[in-house]
């Protein structure tokens, strides 16, 4: 297995198994401090992809190639996490791998995603609060930043229901793109393995809890600007839509339904599946 470059999905999913119990015995700093900088790194991706793709989305013709951009830029985020290091909510939903094993406490994977979640939050607010304040959002007459409110708005006014189910779809990506990346043996199969499956995602729209981090909480920041406010209204946003971004609906509307969504996709359709297809008899024979 030494000499191997890749793992076969039976041996990715021993490899879940021991990746997901040392998650849990972490301490809570070191989840909250690892959490902060996968809230940063994704952030990071967050705004790149904005900055990239605003042009195109200001024009429905364009829209679907913005997202082709935005999504090629996107994966770095996921890229610095698993390659640097840090701790990111929704990969760490395949936790229930180890705990479905009876190698990890259910208690010790709800601690991961309680402090590890809290750690993303700060994170992501961080660089939302540094990108608001830098001025970036002012490129092309503050076009970047009435995008940047548009965006944010969009999120709020899903559904429960939709933000659920583009959740679930989201972190089914994800997850895989994390469960190819421990498959991977060196770099660049990692990097590629985790590539187009974040593209796929970002291009498809689906809805990523931590990314929201960044992306409602820089609208709502971006809002309170009186030239990022006009150039929104400019851009075809009512005030009652602007009057409906805020931090409540943040939660509410968006980060609730699509936590839960995000964690159905990563736990259910992808460890959920694997633990059952590649490791369950494994469990039974030992019992």
């Amino acid at each position: 297995m030494e000499n191997k470059i890749f793992l076969t999905p039976g041996e990715i999913a021993e490899h879940t198994v021991e990746s997901g119990l040392k998650k849990t015995l972490l301490s809570p700093l070191k989840m909250i401090l690892l959490g902060i900088l996968a809230g940063v790194f994704i952030a990071f991706a967050s705004e790149g992809s904005n900055m990239a793709a605003y042009n195109l989305w200001a024009d429905p013709g364009t829209y679907g190639l913005g997202k082709v951009l935005a999504g090629s830029i996107f994966g770095t985020g996921l890229m610095l996490v698993v390659i640097a290091g840090g701790e990111l909510f929704t990969g760490n939903t395949l936790i229930i791998v180890s705990v479905l094993q009876g190698k990890a406490k259910l208690s010790g994977m709800l601690k991961n995603w309680f402090f590890v979640y809290l750690g993303n939050f700060i994170g992501s607010l961080m660089i939302a609060f540094m990108i608001v304040n830098s001025g970036q959002l002012g490129a092309s007459g503050a076009l970047l930043g009435a995008t940047t409110i548009k965006i944010a708005s969009y999120k709020v006014s899903l559904s429960f229901m939709e933000a659920f189910y583009l959740g679930i779809m989201c972190n089914w990506l994800v997850c895989l793109a994390v469960w190819m990346a421990y498959g991977s043996r060196d770099m660049i199969g990692k990097l590629m393995a985790i590539f187009f499956p974040i593209w796929l995602f970002i291009t498809s729209g689906f809805e990523h809890s931590v990314a929201n981090m960044y992306y409602i909480p820089a609208g709502i920041l971006a809002k309170a600007n009186t030239a990022y406010y006009d150039a929104a209204i400019a851009a075809g946003l009512t005030a009652e839509k602007l009057d409906a971004l805020n931090w409540g609906t943040l939660m509410t509307r968006n980060l609730i339904p699509v936590t839960l969504g995000n964690i159905v996709g990563g736990s259910l359709f992808v460890g959920g599946i694997y633990w059952f297809l590649y490791l369950y008899k494994k469990k039974k024979t030992a019992n």
